[in-house]
């Protein structure tokens, strides 16, 4: 699924921070600030560390744009599997529920194989079953956005870290010259600092908004598919 957008994805990523930045620079002339925006992105002056950065953002827009498309109900519990379940469970044909399940894997088959791993034992024990599958697919959607929480917190660290970089750049030049430096001497080494902190902070604050949406999107979600697995299975409760 990440594959597919790649293209696409690199150029948002790269976009973002150019969109971001336009604002540090909107009082110049349209020319120069074109200019003075590539410059931010020459290796000179971002250097290794900016590129990272902006290698982070093309990761962090990849996984936001396919957690979107895939984390969300219609995936995680399709409505024509969901419709064939309850057909199956209310005509008591179990046999060919399990072999939905293990047919059509996602979110909701999982659980309600789990549920119909215990046919036969008492309603506890399936509930039981039932719910261990539940707080095991949740946490797999929670891993799998973790890696948005882990760049948002990482980007801005690594444009501290750049930041740092630069200001030893710059006192390593002070050093080298005795003192007496021009503006131009010191100018490499505060670029990359700047450069570098306006990186971190445009991947991080756009990745963290991102995680906190999913984040909420897959606490709604799962509460909703295990509300319907759960009332599946209500009927054998009357049976034990």
């Amino acid at each position: 699924m990440i594959l597919k957008h790649v293209p696409f994805v690199r150029l948002l990523a790269i976009s973002a921070p150019l969109l971001l930045a336009g604002g540090v620079v909107a009082q110049d002339p349209p020319a120069e600030q074109t200019s003075t925006l590539g410059e931010m992105f020459a290796y000179q002056n971002a250097g290794l560390v900016g590129y990272i950065i902006v290698l982070m953002s093309v990761i962090g827009l990849a996984l936001t744009i396919e957690n979107f498309m895939s984390i969300k109900r219609e995936k995680l519990a399709p409505p024509d599997v969901l419709d064939e379940l309850e057909a199956l469970f209310d005509g008591e044909n179990f046999q060919e529920a399990v072999e939905l399940c293990d047919q059509e894997k996602n979110y909701l088959t999982n659980v309600v194989g789990a549920g119909l791993s215990k046919l036969g034992h008492a309603f506890e024990t399936m509930q039981t079953s039932l719910r261990e599958m539940q707080t095991e697919e949740t946490v797999k959607l929670f891993q799998k956005i973790g890696w948005l929480s882990l760049i948002a917190a990482m980007a801005p660290m690594m444009g501290l870290f750049g930041t740092v970089t630069g200001m030893f750049v710059t006192f390593s030049a002070i050093a080298a010259a005795g003192g007496s430096v021009s503006p131009a001497q010191l100018a490499g080494g505060i670029k990359m600092a700047l450069i570098t902190t306006i990186f971190g902070l445009c991947v991080a604050m756009p990745v963290g908004v991102a995680f906190y949406a999913l984040r909420n999107r897959v606490i709604k979600t799962s509460t909703e598919i295990n509300a319907i697995s759960e009332d599946l299975f209500e009927r054998f409760r009357s049976k034990s």
